[in-house]
């Protein structure tokens, strides 16, 4: 139940707290008061659009915050919990909502900053608000269908049901695309063979196209490397001249150095080491020379294979590495698609084997509702009655459907026939708006037993009816009031003089600005709102206002 609301700069209210309780809450006040602000106010709580039209003039942003205790925690705490926010202390829930001027508009629930969507998720399990034109759910065959669902019970059968008919329908997508795919695919299976025949008869080796720049850039450059080889031998070699040579003369000189001062060798400890480096490194150079002679048919051969490598290259990828990938997805592919017969009769069996389950649990869905229809019916039936459609008659009409489709094997349809010897027609094709918002109101009486909602909210839907009907659509709300909590915004003295709380909305002037304000009242103040509804101020409304509070109570 809503405990309390605090609005604060929503068009007419400056700052406005409003404390509620449990039953029938009555909500009046003469025409313009303000009384929509209400709705307004908890449309923001429940994430609808807000609109920076709403901030009072002269301030720069309006705030709604409420309070709600809540029978069942469950349901809003997983959507909590999924969203990151605080949970709920002691089945408390806090939400509040800011709207600025400058379009920097926020909300929060338990004190954790969240967004819209997740305000509207939780919003559906808060209020169930009624409007003067909200009864069109009722034309709905969807929202019939749900209602039906909630009243017969079949709400878990449903949810089993839709999910077995998820899963045969994803098989059904999978098989046509499989099917359609197959007629369409000889021409990729040929591209996909031509790849595979032209990748593999290269007889490509991982890296190979690293080793052949390699050996092709040193055969390429074998005359050079030659020259220089030659060169290099010549510089080291044995010739006058040469390093080596004059480093012959050198150990000369070291030697006798070291005979007449045997303390210098100290000098030359590695002079003996750099001569055998010297040669061996003279060695190797002649050796490698040796090894680069030029083979005119290996140059050939170089040539060719790299460029049946760069054709591949050009065509599949830029390295050989890359090619053979891609020839490993190309094989893939073709398996697959050349066993496609095979998994188009996995498939098939698939979709026979889930459309089974989907019928099965359709048909106990159709029977809970079958079950339902009737009963749900004659209770709609009985609480239209008790509103003035005293002859009316009320069927729900289960119609099967070709097809199993989402939300079952057929449509439920509302039929209703308000007067004697008319024939019954679908209620949105029958019904005016007052009667509709009595035949909403019997649904929900119908339904006030297996609704989890706690707050219900009636915002002049008892316009259009007479002072009898009103005093019935009065007792039907004050009846589900004493299972959940009722506001009732009405125009009607009759529904007002039966809710448990009576508040006020009124207009008044300070400072040259006009505001709305809203108290709760009771006493001979309620007797005088209540006169002022049924007409003036003479004794004979105040009277006739006690006795409505005296049958009343």
């Amino acid at each position: 139940m809503l405990s309390f609301i605090k609005i604060k700069n929503l068009a007419l209210v400056e700052d406005v707290t409003w404390e509620l309780g449990r039953g029938l809450v009555g909500v009046t006040g003469e025409t313009g008061a303000g009384k929509s602000i209400i709705v307004g106010a908890l449309k923001l709580i429940l994430g609808e659009r807000a609109d920076r039209s709403l901030i009072r003039t002269g301030q720069e942003q309006c705030s709604v915050e409420a309070s709600f205790q809540l029978s069942d925690v469950k349901p809003i705490a997983a959507i909590l919990d999924e969203a990151g926010v605080e949970p709920c202390e002691d089945g408390v829930l806090l939400v509040k909502r800011t709207v600025s001027s400058a379009g920097s508009n926020k909300q929060f629930i338990n004190g954790s900053p969240t967004t819209t969507q997740v305000l509207k998720a939780v919003g559906e399990f808060l209020v169930d608000l009624h409007g003067p034109h909200d009864h069109q759910s009722l034309h709905s065959q969807e929202r019939q269908l749900e209602m039906l669902d909630k009243y017969a019970g079949s709400e878990a059968a449903l949810t089993a049901y839709q999910t077995a008919w998820k899963q045969w329908r994803a098989a059904v997508v999978e098989l046509e695309e499989l099917v359609n795919s197959e007629r369409a695919s000889q021409q990729q299976i040929d591209m996909l063979k031509h790849q595979i025949k032209e990748i593999s008869g290269a007889k490509l080796k991982p890296g190979e196209d690293v080793q052949l720049e390699s050996r092709h850039s040193l055969v390429a450059n074998s005359a050079r490397l030659g020259e220089l080889c030659g060169e290099i031998v010549e510089r080291l070699g044995e010739g006058k001249g040469s390093i080596l040579s004059e480093l012959r003369e050198v150990a000369r000189m070291v030697h006798e150095l070291e005979r007449i001062d045997p303390e210098s060798s100290k000098i030359f400890e590695e002079f003996e080491g750099a001569l055998i480096v010297l040669r061996e490194m003279e060695s190797g150079v002649r050796d490698y020379a040796g090894d680069l002679e030029l083979d005119p048919k290996e140059f050939e051969a170089l040539e060719q294979r790299m460029g049946v490598i760069q054709q591949l290259r050009r065509k599949y990828a830029p390295t050989v590495d890359g090619i053979l990938a891609h020839l490993a997805d190309c094989e893939s592919k073709l398996a697959k698609m050349e066993g496609r017969a095979d998994e188009i009769l996995r498939l098939e069996d698939e979709v026979k084997k889930q459309r089974a389950e989907a019928d099965k649990l359709g048909k106990a869905l159709s029977k809970k509702r079958s079950e339902g229809a009737p009963k749900l019916a004659k209770e709609v039936a009985k609480h239209l009655a008790d509103l003035g459609f005293k002859q009316s008659v009320f069927e729900v009409q289960l119609q099967a459907l070709a097809e199993p489709q989402r939300d079952g094997l057929e449509t439920a349809d509302f039929l209703f026939a308000p007067n004697p010897g008319e024939p019954m027609k679908p209620l949105r094709l029958t019904a005016s708006s007052g009667e509709m918002s009595r035949v909403l109101l019997a649904v929900k009486s119908a339904l006030a037993k297996q609704d989890s909602v706690d707050l219900l909210v009636f915002d002049e839907i008892d316009a259009n009816v007479g002072g009898n009907i009103a005093e019935a659509v009065g007792r039907k709300m004050a009846a589900i009031g004493q299972a959940r909590q009722v506001i009732a915004i009405t125009h009607f003295p009759q529904v007002a003089s039966l809710a448990a709380s009576h508040f006020v909305v009124s207009k008044e002037v300070e400072a040259n600005r006009t505001k709305s304000t809203i108290r709760e009242i009771g006493g001979e103040e309620r007797i005088e709102e209540l006169a002022r509804m049924l007409g003036g101020k003479r004794e004979s409304a105040r009277e006739h206002a006690r006795s409505l509070l005296g049958s009343g109570g």
